[in-house]
C-alpha cells in the first residue's frame, strides 16, 4: 500500500468526527409556557421548540415556579438553592421531567410566583407592582446555570432568552464576567421591561450599565434593551419583522441599535412554526384529494349555533385575537358592516382592552344572527372556529409572526391580513389568502370585497383553500436554523 493510500485510510472520518461531537446544552429561558400557563404565542413557542431542538442538543427550559406548576407537579426534585442579590430574594431551582422526556427547571420563589392571574399580572390584568424583581429573578437565575452554580451536574453552553422578562440574563452574564453566549428572540418589540431607574442597585445592576450602550431608553432602566446590546445574537420570529425594526416605523425607538446590530451580522429572522397536531388534513382525507367540505361544513353548523347565527349560504368570518390596538380589531369592528352587507356572517372571539371588548359586544347587538361574540378564550372552541371559517380577519398593524393565520390555513380558512411582519411572511397573496397594504378600514374593506369574489366562484375558492392546507410550518426546519445559531453566534 502506497503513503497516499495509508494516509487516505487514516485520515479522519467526518461523520464519525460529528458523531463523537459533545451534545450542545441550551438552557431556554422564558416567561410562559402552554404546558402550564400560557398569555400569548411565546407560550406555545416554549413548548414546541425546545422539543423541535432535541433532536439537535440537549434543550432544556428555565421558567418561573407558578402556582399553576405548583399545582400540576405536587413533588418537584430539588436540583440548588440560589442567593439572593440586591432585593432579588433567594430561590431554589427545581426539576421536572415531562413525560416526554423534556427537563422543564422552575425558579421556586413562592413570594415572587405563587400568585393567581396570568404570568405577568392578576386576574384583573394589571401588572404585578414587583415584575422587575420577579423577572430579574428569572434572569439572574439564568446566569446562575451559566456560572455552574443552578445544577452542578448540567451547565449550558448557550443560553436562549426570549423578550424582556429573561433579556436581562445577557446582562449579568456580561457583568460577572461570564463567556457563555446568549441569544435574544425578539417576539414583540413593543413590550420592553421598563422601570424606574432607581432601581439599579435593587435589581443588582451596576450603575454604570445604566447608559445607552447598557440598559438605559429614553431614561428608563429597560431589560429589553439589555438584551438587545448585551445578547450574542437576536432574532425575530418571521424575516420580514426583522427588516422592519431596523426602521423608525417599527423600531420602538430602538432602531438604530438594531441597524447596527443587522449591520453585524447580530439579527436575523426565523419563521415560527406550528405544532403538527394542526394540520386537519388527515392520511384518510389526503387519500381523498382534498374533500374536508363535509368537515367544514359541519364545523361551520356547529358554530353558527354556538354563536347564535342563523343559517347563512354566505361566508363565514372570524376574528380570534387578543383584543388590543395592535390587532387592528378597531379596523375589523368598523369593516364587519361591510361583511353584514354582503351577507356574510362573523365570529369574534377574545380578551383585551375593556374598550375593544365594548365595541365587539356593541356590533354584535348591531347584528344579532349576523355577527357572535364571545369575550374570552377557550382553546377547543377557537379551534373549531378555524375549521369553520371560511375567512380569518387579521388587521393587524404589525405583527412579528403570527400563529393564527397558520392554523387557519391548515384549516381550510382563508386568512385576510395587512401586509406586515410575518403575515407577509405566511400568505401569499390571492394564493392562500388576501393581503392589503395600508392598515386602513378601507384598505382592509377593499380586501373583504376580494374574498367575496373568491367565494363566489367554487372553482377559485376551493383552490385557494387547497393550496393554503398544503403549506407546511414545521418546527424542524426553525429549531435546525437556531441550532447553527448557536454554535456560531454571528454567523448569520
Amino acid at each position: 500500500m502506497s503513503t497516499d493510500s495509508r494516509s487516505l485510510f487514516n485520515a479522519p472520518n467526518p461523520r464519525a468526527a460529528a458523531r463523537a461531537a459533545p451534545v450542545r446544552k441550551v438552557l431556554f429561558v422564558t416567561s410562559e409556557m402552554s404546558d402550564y400557563v400560557q398569555a400569548g404565542g411565546l407560550g406555545e413557542v416554549s413548548a414546541a421548540l425546545p422539543r423541535a431542538l432535541g433532536t439537535h442538543c440537549d434543550a432544556r427550559v428555565l421558567m418561573p415556579g407558578y402556582r399553576q406548576v405548583l399545582e400540576k407537579h405536587l413533588v418537584i426534585e430539588h436540583v440548588a438553592s440560589l442567593p439572593a442579590a440586591g432585593e432579588i430574594p433567594e430561590c431554589a431551582i427545581g426539576r421536572i421531567k415531562a413525560d416526554d422526556g423534556l427537563i422543564v427547571y422552575v425558579v421556586l420563589c413562592p413570594q415572587l410566583y405563587d400568585r393567581p392571574g396570568s404570568p405577568y399580572g392578576d386576574e384583573l390584568n394589571g401588572d404585578w407592582p414587583d415584575n422587575d424583581i420577579r423577572f430579574a429573578r428569572l434572569s439572574l437565575a439564568a446566569a446562575d446555570f451559566a456560572a455552574g452554580i443552578a445544577d452542578p451536574s448540567w451547565t449550558p453552553d448557550n443560553l436562549h432568552l426570549n423578550d424582556w422578562p429573561s433579556a436581562l440574563a445577557s446582562g449579568y452574564l456580561a457583568w460577572r464576567g461570564l463567556e457563555t453566549p446568549s441569544l435574544l428572540t425578539i417576539h414583540n418589540l413593543a413590550y420592553q421591561g421598563c422601570f424606574d431607574p432607581r432601581r439599579l442597585e435593587a435589581l443588582d445592576i451596576p450603575q454604570e450599565a445604566f447608559d445607552m450602550h447598557g440598559v438605559e431608553l429614553f431614561g428608563k432602566l429597560s431589560f429589553l434593551k439589555a438584551g438587545l446590546f448585551y445578547a450574542s445574537h437576536l432574532t425575530t420570529v418571521s424575516a420580514t419583522y426583522a427588516e422592519e425594526i431596523a426602521t423608525a416605523e417599527f423600531g420602538c425607538g430602538l432602531h438604530g441599535l438594531l441597524q447596527e446590530r443587522t449591520q453585524q451580522g447580530r439579527l436575523s429572522g426565523i419563521l415560527n412554526g406550528i405544532d403538527d397536531t394542526w394540520d386537519l388534513l388527515s392520511p384518510g382525507m389526503r387519500a381523498r384529494r382534498f374533500a374536508p367540505a363535509e368537515w367544514k361544513g359541519r364545523h361551520a353548523k356547529h358554530v353558527r349555533r354556538m354563536f347564535g347565527l342563523g343559517l347563512s349560504r354566505g361566508p363565514l368570518f372570524a376574528i380570534i385575537s387578543r383584543l388590543v390596538h395592535q390587532k387592528g380589531v378597531d379596523l375589523a369592528i368598523e369593516a364587519a358592516e361591510t361583511i353584514v352587507t354582503h351577507g356574510g356572517q362573523l365570529v369574534v372571539t377574545g380578551r383585551g382592552e375593556p374598550r375593544l371588548e365594548q365595541g365587539i359586544r356593541d356590533l354584535a347587538e348591531r347584528h344579532p344572527g349576523a355577527v357572535g361574540a364571545r369575550i374570552g378564550f377557550d382553546a377547543d372552541e377557537a379551534r373549531a372556529m378555524f375549521a369553520a371559517s371560511d375567512f380569518l380577519l387579521m388587521p393587524s398593524r404589525f405583527e412579528p409572526c403570527g400563529l393564527s393565520q397558520m392554523y387557519a390555513q391548515k384549516s381550510g380558512s382563508l386568512p385576510i391580513a395587512h401586509n406586515t411582519g410575518g403575515l407577509a411572511d405566511t400568505i401569499s397573496d390571492g394564493e392562500t389568502g388576501f393581503l392589503f397594504g395600508s392598515a386602513t378600514t378601507d384598505g382592509l374593506n377593499k380586501a373583504i370585497r376580494r374574498a367575496f369574489l373568491a367565494f363566489d366562484s367554487s372553482r377559485r375558492i376551493w383552490s385557494m383553500r387547497r393550496a393554503a392546507m398544503s403549506q407546511t410550518y414545521s418546527w424542524d426546519s426553525s429549531a435546525k436554523r437556531y441550532a447553527d445559531a448557536y454554535r456560531r453566534p454571528g454567523a448569520f
